[in-house]
């Protein structure tokens, strides 16, 4: 790992700015968390030994080395460890990685490089060695201002620790985000609001907000079938959408992404390439990459449990249990799914390009009529704020 001077830290504090194309991201899993969430449906796994970092990162090499053999060469324009709990991590596992990534594909100065980071796993000493590998991002999983509700969804910080972690990240890295889960059980508009307003006085720059949803196979989703677990009807949970809106609008922070708000140029450029429609190689347990080979895009996963995965790459060369074409239908589904999520829309000509035709004049102008959806001009089509409550169904309607 090659640790920055001071001189190379103030050189990496400013990012390059958003261009407004999809870019290229890398995406790298760590899946491993110090406890399972009860809410959580992601490929995150609890390992009571100490997991083999460098066995691990090892392997992450292995399979970058493969994904370049499909992507070609190109230029990153942005990074994300995500997980599971990658704060877990040593910082030498970080630069291991980070320094593949640079090896593999062209990494330019001042491209945004993000870590997850659970409140109860930081460390100052280690946000430090994050940063001196060259991660300027930090998204936190906070996920609640009140230590009863954080104690409902399973997290292991309370409310101390996670103002402990928001302040060293504000100190140490140029930009920083955190989560919070709303529409908890019983939660009041009101207490939403306070909690909300409270958020936004920690001086972030990037704040996700997420509706609390049920997931097969969670402890929640045998708790909410069972009838122990009430959550806010459609009614309550707009109700509390709407109220999100209003504040983080009013306090600078508008929603650029159905559930996510920036001020002014600290938008996730990471997930942005997601949401664009942009290629993206997934390295890692469970990742899900998108790599364009020609006029066509291949959806890649890997195999999900991590010594399953770690054996697979270390035979073969990756991890890769399914790998599949994407017709040009598919594609410009995917783009329509991701880019109605963004305040900015849909790129119409992208979508025209890829599915070959307009869309539905008829379904088109009932979504209008009914403020749905609206145009930008003859470019770009979007949800209205009413749209992003029925975000599923106006999709379905645009994609048929």
């Amino acid at each position: 790992m090659e640790i920055m001077d001071s001189q190379d830290l103030m050189r990496g504090a400013q990012l390059l700015p958003d261009t407004g194309e999809p870019g290229f991201g890398v995406y790298v899993h760590w899946p491993f968390c110090a406890a399972k969430c009860p809410y959580c449906d992601f490929n995150s796994h609890v390992r009571h030994q100490p997991v083999d970092q460098e066995r691990f990162a090892a392997a992450f090499l292995k399979e970058m080395a493969s994904m370049r053999m499909i992507s070609g060469p190109k230029t990153v324009t942005s990074i994300f460890l995500g997980g599971g709990t990658p704060s877990l991590m040593k910082p030498e596992t970080v630069g291991t990685i980070l320094d593949g990534i640079a090896r593999t594909w062209h990494v330019p100065d001042g491209i945004e490089i993000t870590m997850e980071a659970n409140p109860s796993s930081v460390e100052a000493e280690r946000f430090r060695g994050y940063r001196a590998t060259g991660v300027n991002r930090v998204s936190m999983g906070v996920q609640a201002l009140n230590d009863r509700d954080l104690k409902f969804l399973g997290r292991l910080h309370d409310v101390a620790d996670a103002l402990k972690a928001i302040k060293l990240a504000r100190e140490i890295f140029p930009r920083m985000s955190f989560d919070l889960i709303y529409a908890r059980p019983n939660q009041t508009v009101e207490e939403w609001e306070r909690e909300l307003k409270e958020a936004i006085s920690y001086a972030v720059d990037h704040l996700s907000l997420y509706q609390l949803t049920i997931e097969e196979g969670t402890p929640f989703y045998g708790l909410h079938k069972a009838g122990k677990l009430i959550v806010p009807d459609g009614d309550q949970s707009a109700l509390l959408y709407e109220a999100t809106q209003e504040i983080t609008e009013r306090e600078g922070m508008p929603a650029y992404e159905v559930s996510n708000h920036a001020r002014p140029g600290a938008e996730s450029r990471h997930n942005l390439t997601y949401w664009r429609y942009g290629d993206y190689a997934g390295i890692g347990p469970g990742a899900h990459g998108r790599l364009t080979r020609g006029s066509q895009k291949l959806a890649t996963a890997t195999e999900r449990k991590p010594e399953s995965w770690l054996e697979m790459v270390e035979r073969d060369g990756h991890g890769m249990v399914d790998q599949e074409m994407l017709g040009f239908d598919e594609q410009a589904d995917e783009l329509l799914l991701m880019g109605l999520r963004l305040k900015e829309g849909v790129d119409l000509a992208r979508w025209q390009e890829l599915s070959g035709r307009d869309p539905d004049p008829q379904r088109e102008a009932f979504l209008l009529e009914h403020g749905f959806i609206e145009r930008l001009g003859n470019s770009r089509l979007r949800c209205t704020p009413t749209g992003m409550l029925l975000l599923d169904s106006v999709v379905a309607d645009l994609a048929c």
